[in-house]
């Protein structure tokens, strides 16, 4: 075995260094949270060759003193923190005293500042542990650092970067997306001498989200409501509308306390507030931002600050999901409104315990004496409904609507005692092994649905009693257990089985439709705590407007 000895300190930096820096866009991050921290109005990025040749950041903040400027690029040297107990309160994005100091360990670093009492500021230059004195220069207040010849002593890490245009992209988006939590800072980025872009100061967030989003996908955000005030702080972003989403979760973005993560810490909560409102295999995007008092977060878990831990993560993962659900909520009834009412008609009253049966003669009555507010013009294909009312046509997916009434009529009675109703005649069916290992494991969510299922002799079951809103609809339990195990997403909650349950236990595309039926199926779909979408979260309904269909006349 090799002697044991202790590492000298150029080694012991490169080390540290490699944790904190991975690319230019790492010092990137270090540096212009070093500017928020010194409370800069206005941070000025300027990069050559995609960071690698050079990076230059210039604030207008406090500046450090020069006599403070050798001790600044000093390991575990900082103003952030001063004991052990400083940990648990940070309130500041840096604290660690790393940054300067593994930048200084990959790169040549020149930082030049001067402090407001001062007239003049300095300089000092840094490479590995060595430090030059520094010596006084002609300089504004603030502080611009510059880290040259990134990596060049590191071949191996230098050959791991991109191409220059890709890690620049790294760089804008990271500054881009970090500018949405500090509106009033303007923000300006230049690649090799020339201007890409400039964020103004501004006091209004939701104008900066075009820069990060897209400006299509950022016409679709909307601010979010009322934060539920479980979280023990303050919650506030823009999420996507429903029909909005991405194939991955990479823009759902997250400050906490101002810092931007990279973390799935509420993805939970992002999945269960946008629950029946989007497609499986899809995410919404947004971002949010989440104040908490210092102490319940623990900031110091990864070397580029890039994690936190909470101490209470349940209970804000839940409040935030509740936020969200209760934003989505609030938009599907004002889209409704905007879809099937007459401008200045107020959105129909929710009625308890509406669901019983969606043909029934009750619900069709009830239908007829509300008189709907789009009036039935027929049906097409036997797959969709028309309705008008008179300045719009609107399209309604038969299916989709009824697997919606009937989803939420689900939920609504789950595990009451009126969930179910017995069959006369219980109905046997055989299934194989997979089929019967699936069912035990799903047999008591649907048990709480109202679809109660018995053993009955070697894989064989037979159905009791079925969903009050199914009583006049055959039943294929086969083909539900059959579209469970083709998605295992399906299983991942309750809400997830009864969507299942409830697609197949209604009307399907190419069954014929009554007028009265038609009738029935708006006006219940209104009064619904979602309209406009199915549980898996497909649209449920189309409006067609004048100038929907003057486009389409070439007028």
């Amino acid at each position: 075995m090799a002697e044991i000895h202790v590492l000298d300190r150029v080694t012991i930096g490169q080390i540290a260094a490699g944790e904190v820096v991975e690319r230019p866009a790492s010092v990137v991050k270090e540096l212009v949270e070093n500017a928020v921290d010194a409370g800069a109005t206005r941070i000025a990025v300027s990069v050559e060759r995609g960071g690698a040749e050079l990076i230059e950041v210039v604030d207008d903040g406090v500046g450090i003193p020069a006599e403070q400027l050798t001790l600044a690029v000093r390991r575990h040297a900082t103003s952030k923190i001063s004991v052990a107990e400083d940990l648990g309160s940070i309130a500041t994005l840096g604290f660690r005293g790393e940054g300067l100091a593994s930048i200084a360990a990959v790169s040549e670093l020149e930082i030049t500042s001067r402090v407001p009492d001062r007239e003049i500021g300095a300089r000092v230059t840094a490479h590995a542990e060595r430090c030059a004195p520094p010596e006084p220069v002609a300089a504004p207040v603030g502080t611009c650092v510059r880290a040259s010849a990134i990596f060049a002593e590191l071949p191996v890490r230098r050959e791991y970067l991109r191409a220059a245009s890709s890690e620049f992209g790294r760089i804008s988006a990271f500054l881009s997306t970090f500018a949405l939590a500090y509106p009033r800072i303007t923000f300006a980025l230049r690649h090799d001498g020339r201007d890409v872009w400039v964020m103004p100061a501004t006091g209004d967030r939701q104008e900066r989200l075009a820069m990060v989003f897209g400006r299509e996908a950022a016409s679709a955000l909307i601010p979010l409501g009322d934060a539920d005030t479980s979280i023990g702080g303050e919650l506030a972003g823009f999420i996507s509308t429903p029909g909005h989403d991405r194939p991955d979760r990479r823009m759902q973005v997250l400050f906490v306390n101002g810092r931007l993560l990279r973390t799935t810490l509420l993805a939970g909560a992002w999945s269960g507030g946008y629950s029946t409102y989007v497609m499986v295999g899809r995410h919404p995007y947004g971002v949010l931002f989440l104040d908490l008092p210092p102490e319940s977060i623990d900031a110091n878990v990864h070397p580029t600050k890039s994690d936190i831990r909470l101490r209470y993560p349940a209970q804000v993962a839940d409040g935030v999901r509740r936020s969200i659900s209760a934003t989505l909520r609030a938009h599907a009834a004002g889209r409704l409104q905007e879809s099937i009412s007459p401008k200045g008609a107020p959105p129909p009253e929710p009625r308890a315990g509406t669901a019983v049966s969606f043909f029934d003669a009750a619900a069709v009555a009830r239908a007829q004496e509300t008189a709907p507010q789009m009036r039935v013009l027929g049906q097409i294909s036997r797959a969709y409904v028309l309705a008008s009312d008179g300045e719009a046509l609107l399209l309604i997916d038969q299916h989709a609507a009824h697997e919606r009434i009937a989803y939420e009529a689900i939920a609504q009675r789950a595990g009451g005692s009126e969930s179910g109703e017995p069959l006369l005649l219980p109905v046997v069916v055989e299934l194989d092994a997979a089929q019967s290992e699936l069912l035990e494991r799903v047999r008591e969510t649907l048990r709480e649905a109202g679809l109660e299922i018995e053993p009955f002799g070697e894989c064989a079951y037979r159905i009791v009693a079925t969903p009050l809103s199914t009583r006049t609809r055959s039943f294929d339990l086969r083909a539900f257990l059959d579209d469970l195990s083709e998605d295992g997403k399906q299983l991942r909650g309750r809400e997830r089985i009864w969507a299942s349950l409830a697609c197949h236990s209604v009307t399907i595309a190419g069954e014929r439709l009554e007028l009265d039926e038609m009738t029935s199926l708006v006006e219940r779909l209104q009064r619904c705590e979602n309209p406009m979408h199915c549980p898996h979260g497909r649209p449920t309904m189309i409006r067609l407007g004048s100038d929907d269909l003057a486009k389409m006349f070439k007028r």
